[in-house]
């Protein structure tokens, strides 16, 4: 019984297994359930151990996997029988003459991965051979090597992360490397993004992350496109900066590339979450071009010199200002020794005047502040209100349209550099690489607002 359950039933346990044995199905067979809620047709898959005996999932035509209530099924029969066969197929990476160099570093991430049934977790592809198994077209575009740094999820990535990824980035392009690409989870590909674009200067090569919204196993996965965008950008871009590559739009026509100080992360399930804020992209990509936007970029060169500054000070944060903060917030903060703080005020760089005591003896402990804004769009414009002046006065620094998490890790950085007040307000307010901007263009802020006559006209011209 024991044997037949690990083979029949992987994972099922409890009301499941029985309701899988009262209808002779198994797991990888082919069945129909009929329920009260209509007939689904597919192929039964393993449950992950950790979850409920009330489900069984069904893996349907059209690739997706549904869970089926076990209390809606009124019969069910199996119509076939075949093992899946979940693991990545293996071939040799082939070396072509003439064609660039790229290594990909792994940090995590669902870029050509498979699905574990078993536990539910998802098992990324990354040797050479798996990648070039997953995704063959690879090939076309560059010579692949592979390093997997890490193996977390993108939350789990920090500054010991940040500063060892640049260490070895910076290995590969004095070895003389023709492009990098790091393989990252999306939900924190900014931050680390953000910390190579500080790091890493002068680069001679592009660095491109990329990531993937849905996993492989899914039929609209976009993690083979970004995959060859970001190998492609890597080996042929003459952009050499840190750079985001993720999808345009939702479907499959284009790319962007997105300024690593920039970017950020708009939406949790969207293909095209990712978007450049108060600015444009600075090229678009697809398989065959890469099309520059931006007119001036920092452009590949043919030495091996880069600038590594790998430094993090972690007595850092970042509090998001809201109605009646109360001033022992900051004061903790402060008590607990972080060197830095920065605020995420409202409309043009506001808190509530509650804070200023808390502000004020912080400032007089060493602590050092600096406002951006939760509009997230726009600048810091302190001198307008009596709320801005005020805080001016009391040694908070504007920080002009910088997101805030980049500000946050820019301070990390700076704070990792120097010691010195006045030279981390230097750094801070010195851009690296387009993190303040003199202005927004007129195309920097672009919403596309449901509802609203004009862009339901649009939608309906140009959406396919």
């Amino acid at each position: 019984m024991q044997k037949e359950t690990q083979d029949f039933f992987q994972g099922y346990k409890g009301a499941a297994i029985e309701a899988l044995k009262k209808y002779n199905v198994r797991v990888w067979g082919q069945a129909e359930f009929e329920t009260t809620r209509g007939k689904f047709v597919g192929t039964v898959l393993p449950r992950a151990e950790n979850d409920d005996d009330q489900h069984i999932v069904l893996k349907i035509q059209t690739g997706y996997n549904i869970g089926i209530d076990i209390q809606t099924i009124t019969s069910a029969k199996e119509t076939g029988y075949k093992k899946a066969n979940y693991k990545i197929p293996e071939k040799a990476f082939p070396v072509t003459e003439n064609l660039p160099y790229v290594k990909l570093f792994g940090t995590g991430g669902t870029i050509a991965s498979r699905l574990d049934y078993r536990t539910g977790a998802v098992i990324p592809a990354f040797s050479p051979g798996e990648l070039y198994g997953a995704v063959p077209e690879l090939a076309d575009y560059v010579n692949l090597d592979t390093e997997k740094v890490f193996a977390v999820f993108s939350e789990n990535m920090g500054p010991a992360q940040y500063i060892q990824l640049a260490k070895a980035i910076g290995k590969e392009i004095e070895k003389g490397i023709d492009g990098i690409v790091v393989a990252h989870g999306t939900d924190t590909l900014h931050h680390t993004a953000s910390a190579l674009s500080f790091m890493i200067q002068n680069s001679p090569v592009p660095i491109i992350l990329v990531g993937s919204q849905r996993s492989s196993d899914r039929p609209s996965s976009d993690a083979a496109l970004n995959l060859i965008h970001s190998v492609f950008a890597a080996g042929h871009s003459d952009i050499a900066e840190v750079l985001v590559c993720m999808f345009g739009p939702t479907s499959d026509e284009y790319g962007f590339l997105h300024r690593g100080t920039r970017v950020r992360k708009m939406h949790s399930s969207y293909r095209s979450t990712f978007r450049t804020i108060g600015d444009t992209p600075v090229a678009t990509i697809n398989k065959k071009e890469i099309i520059p936007i931006k007119q001036k970029y920092n452009h590949r060169r043919k030495d091996t010199n880069v600038d590594i500054l790998p430094y993090f000070n972690e007595n850092v944060t970042m509090i998001y200002f809201y109605p009646h903060m109360k001033p022992e917030i900051i004061d903790s903060l402060v008590d607990m020794g972080y060197k830095g703080i920065i605020i995420v005020g409202t409309g043009l760089g506001h808190v509530n005047r509650e804070l200023y005591p808390a502000i004020e003896r912080g400032v007089e402990k060493g602590v050092q502040f600096f406002m951006t804004l939760q509009t997230i769009w726009g600048y810091v414009h302190m001198y307008v209100y009596d709320t801005g002046r005020d805080l001016l006065a009391k040694g908070v620094v504007p920080l002009g349209n910088m997101l805030p998490e980049v500000a946050f890790v820019k301070l990390g950085w700076a704070l990792g550099m120097s010691n010195d007040p006045e030279e981390v307000k230097k750094i801070m307010l010195t851009s690296v690489n387009d993190e303040i901007t003199e202005r927004e263009p007129y195309n920097g802020y672009l919403v596309y607002q449901g509802g609203v006559p004009e862009i339901k006209e649009f939608i309906k011209k140009y959406r396919k």
